[in-house]
């Protein structure tokens, strides 16, 4: 091992969290697998190759760096769209190879155009409108221009999607805001209806929306953190629990990450632990040193206070994390030995540290900590 941790990622969870995903939808909506932020810090080289043994063949982006690698490790026989950033100069380079992206400004609307004369082939592009999560999408007024730019423009743009985002679906805080959206998106598109203008696809839904608000659905979904075993939110998951009366998650975890042993100490009572003075020993200690730090993504804010498992056992953090190590307590746990496997994400035994564990140590949540899981971590396929 040249790293000083792995990640290991569960094709069978994957399986099972895409029987459990399919089942959700409804007859004939489109599955996008959003692999923007490095899969989910599950590896898109590692993630897409699998997602695609089990039949998923459209794959959502946020950038055409994200685009590329996606092309890299699929070839030519799935979707990619691209929902976020892609400069001017990468905009023929989508074209040509039938990448579809977002829409949301008149400027890349005309380049794309430019582009697609200059190469002799259609661009294929999605409207986002703008409906009330203020970010991207083009406002109200400017549809009608809008509008005549794809009439006139037809034979060089497949208007393959009009679509929009909701802003924070997991919460039900935000449900007038959402019905608000969705009335919106549902008036505009009705606008370009009549005056003629249908695109291939209306989607709407991300992961949220797609289970608390199933009339989001529509012609396609775009489905992140769930395919990776993940609800949006606690509040996503006990609603879905008490609705389907169910008492554990379908979903699995497809991720698991793991470190070895590096060194073990003594710590005499008295004396302080690593750097500072946020840790003093009240009791004669031995410590493990696990050569993961913030470096790796394993926030400085679990400093005294995050846990994994060692020989089976929940140890604590003590001591400041470091840049590439931390230090765990492991006074009570018997049989230490350097090279010993630690668990930081994943289960050992009849225990788990989840992700969501994390969040309740620190300010970040589930898809904050995954996706600054560094990229060069190994990632490795387990059944």
């Amino acid at each position: 091992m040249l790293q000083t941790s792995y990640i290991e990622i569960s094709k069978s969870a994957l399986e099972q969290n895409l029987k459990f995903l399919k089942s959700l939808l409804k007859p004939n909506v489109k599955f996008s697998s959003v692999v923007k932020g490095n899969a989910y810090g599950h590896g898109i080289d590692t993630y897409v190759p699998i997602a695609k043994e089990f039949g998923v063949d459209h794959f959502s982006v946020f950038s055409a760096h994200e685009a590329a690698k996606v092309m890299e490790v699929n070839g030519s026989d799935a979707t990619i769209l691209i929902m976020g950033m892609i400069d001017t100069d990468q905009l023929q380079w989508a074209i040509y190879n039938d990448i579809e992206f977002f829409v949301f400004n008149k400027k890349r609307l005309l380049e794309s155009i430019k582009l697609a004369k200059k190469i002799g082939k259609r661009a294929l592009v999605h409207i986002e409108l703008e409906t009330g999560m203020n970010r991207t999408g083009f406002e109200f007024s400017e549809v009608a221009e809008i509008m005549e730019i794809l009439k006139k423009e037809s034979d060089f743009v497949h208007f393959k999607g009009l679509c929009t985002h909701y802003a924070g679906a997991e919460s039900i805080s935000n449900f007038y805001r959402i019905k608000k959206q969705k009335k919106k998106f549902d008036v505009v598109s009705n606008t370009f209806k009549d005056s003629g203008l249908v695109p291939d696809l209306y989607h709407t839904a991300c992961s949220a929306a797609s289970i608390r608000y199933p009339k989001t659905q529509m012609d396609m979904v775009r489905i992140g953190i769930l395919q990776y075993g993940f609800f949006p939110s606690r509040e996503i998951l006990i609603d879905y629990m008490m609705k389907n009366d169910v008492e554990m998650s379908p979903l699995r975890r497809l991720i698991s990450w793991k470190s070895k042993v590096m060194d073990i100490k003594h710590v005499s009572a008295g004396e302080f632990v690593g750097y500072g003075t946020s840790y003093l020993a009240s009791y004669d200690m031995r410590i493990a040193v696990v050569p993961v730090g913030y470096s790796h993504g394993f926030t400085r804010g679990l400093s005294n206070q995050g846990r994994v498992l060692l020989n089976g056992e929940r140890v604590q953090v003590i001591g400041m994390v470091n840049m590439n190590m931390m230090t765990v307590d492991i006074t009570n746990v018997d049989g230490v030995e350097i090279g010993d496997e630690v668990v930081i994400i994943g289960k050992q035994g009849h225990l788990e540290i989840s992700v969501s564990s994390f969040s309740e140590f620190s300010d970040q949540v589930n898809y904050e900590l995954l996706t600054r899981l560094p990229h060069d971590i190994p990632r490795k396929i387990i059944e």
